[in-house]
């Protein structure tokens, strides 16, 4: 069934609806009152256009350019140059749902109405989505500020009909065959349209938007990881309280203990050891609620963060057609974004490493019921001996990317731009540690529901019981070593179908 069209307003977007036109390709359209904003910011920069006084990016150079004048029959010019020097993306590009997010805040930026567009072009961006005309889009280059010049250089180049497109095997195409194909004609860039398309933060917050979706998800599955490997280790579901929460009253711990409760409800396992004499599990059981429920806090704060960045105009100069004022300030400094993402960075990289010790408890027969490396016949067969290392190595590369890129600078046109954010590094480095987390969350539930076959014929609980029956559906117990790739990249391909899965029985999942 076709999605309901997004109308943009420059208000109201939200990663949710970020998410849906990247990857469900939910079209879009623009929101009546934006129109008006655009087309009334666009007479006021025509109205200026007829003066003399300098205004910058309007009838200036840029940067360290600034103080040079630039005469009216060359301000058209101005922005095609600026495009064309601007872009120099370096890298690999970024993938057809990272651009298609880029390209819908840019749109969405523009919708405000302070940026100076005409409505034609902001349409054209659209126009693109809709399309599917995805611009390639190289991932490194950008400093953080003024914004994301390279990349979105990049953006605005294929809208002019020249660079290149993304091409289905990720290769460049060129754009102006791609426009031919798809019956859209290029653009022709107006005074200060250059510098509106490319001044802001898009490509670090698109980035940062689809990460968040992404943990999002991927913090359900934690829980079920967790909730599996405490009934393979025999362990308690005391820590998971209500009253110890009551008492340390952060929201995502809250959130967690009730998951585990919820996933933990009917086990056969639980009830065969209640009175047993070991009295405390290892921290990476016991104080899971706080690890998990502290990235969910980290999360909810990005979240917070992203949403009012994407609904912020961090154009450069601002346009304010009722005080009949343009103000050149910085708007496109990527400080909120760059922190936020390297403290979310963190938080991924943790709620990998906690998963890790617990892959480390289910294999170690110092610390498991289990056979050691979750296999018989030890020596002959090393069973999960080295899908723990697979997982320490992630961890150790996560750990690695964890440190702050908002905290360099390097100064840049001249000394002009003398403080940058470094938001996009940040934010690559978050989406990187958080594919890295989702690949030893996978290795944790592969590894918990073979230690769950010996726990047999004591079961799991009823909502756990679902998740392991769907990975037995693709991954058999094994009796002996197996190809043990495969099999991870089954589970791994299996996330989603997992969480609705433990759903369908506990409910919805905080």
């Amino acid at each position: 069934m076709p999605m309901k069209r997004l109308l943009i307003d420059g208000e109201t977007l939200t990663i949710r609806d970020v998410y849906e036109v990247a990857c469900c390709d939910r079209p879009v359209g623009i929101a009546p009152a934006a129109v008006k904003k655009v087309e009334k910011c666009r007479r006021f920069v025509d109205k200026l256009l007829t003066q003399d006084k300098p205004i910058y990016g309007i009838n200036t150079g840029f940067g360290i350019l600034s103080e040079v004048a630039i005469p009216k029959d060359h301000l058209d010019e101005l922005q095609i140059n600026l495009i064309r020097s601007h872009a120099i993306g370096i890298g690999d590009p970024f993938d057809r749902a990272t651009v298609r997010a880029i390209m819908l805040l840019r749109a969405n930026v523009l919708a405000k109405g302070f940026s100076g567009v005409r409505l034609s072009t902001l349409e054209h961006l659209v126009e693109f989505l809709n399309k599917d005309i995805v611009p390639y889009i190289p991932q490194k280059g950008s400093v953080g500020a003024s914004g994301d010049l390279a990349p979105l250089s990049h953006l605005a180049l294929a809208l002019c009909g020249e660079g290149y497109c993304l091409g289905d095997d990720m290769k460049p195409v060129d754009t102006a065959e791609v426009l031919k194909k798809k019956k859209v004609a290029p653009i022709a860039l107006k005074a200060k349209e250059g510098l509106a398309l490319i001044n802001g933060t898009q490509v670090m917050t698109a980035v940062g938007a689809l990460t968040v979706e992404r943990l999002s998800g991927l913090t359900k599955l934690a829980d079920i990881a967790l909730a599996l490997t405490v009934d393979a280790m025999l362990g308690t579901d005391r820590a998971f309280d209500d009253k110890v929460n009551r008492v340390r009253a952060h929201p995502g711990q809250f959130e967690v203990s009730r998951n585990v409760r919820a996933l933990l409800a009917g086990s056969t396992i639980r009830e065969s050891h209640r009175c047993c004499t070991k009295v405390q599990d290892s921290y990476s059981l016991r104080c899971a609620p706080q690890v998990h429920g502290a990235v969910r806090d980290a999360l909810q704060h990005a979240a917070e963060v992203l949403t009012t960045e994407i609904n912020s105009s961090t154009d450069n100069p601002l346009i304010f057609p009722d005080e009949k004022e343009t103000i050149s300030a910085g708007n496109f400094h990527g400080e909120p974004v760059a922190l936020v993402m390297d403290y979310l960075t963190a938080a991924a990289s943790e709620l990998g490493n906690i998963s890790e010790r617990r892959i480390e408890q289910l294999v170690n027969p110092a610390f498991s019921p289990a056979p050691a490396f979750l296999v018989k016949d030890k020596g002959l067969n090393s069973g999960f001996m080295i899908a723990q290392v697979a997982a320490a190595s992630l961890v150790s590369e996560s750990k690695s990317l964890s440190f702050p890129a908002s905290v360099d600078s390097i100064p840049t046109s001249a000394g002009k731009e003398d403080h940058v954010s470094m938001g996009t590094i940040s934010a690559r480095k978050c989406a990187l540690v958080t594919e890295n987390t989702a690949c030893v969350i996978a290795l944790e539930v592969l590894a918990a529901c073979q230690a769950l076959d010996f726990r047999k014929p004591l079961k799991t609980g009823s909502a756990l019981q679902a998740v392991y029956k769907k990975v037995r559906s693709a991954v058999p117990f094994l009796e002996h070593d197996s190809f043990l790739h495969p099999l991870f990249a089954k589970v791994r391909g299996m996330e989603k179908d997992l969480v609705a899965a433990a759903e369908k029985v506990a409910g919805p999942l905080a």
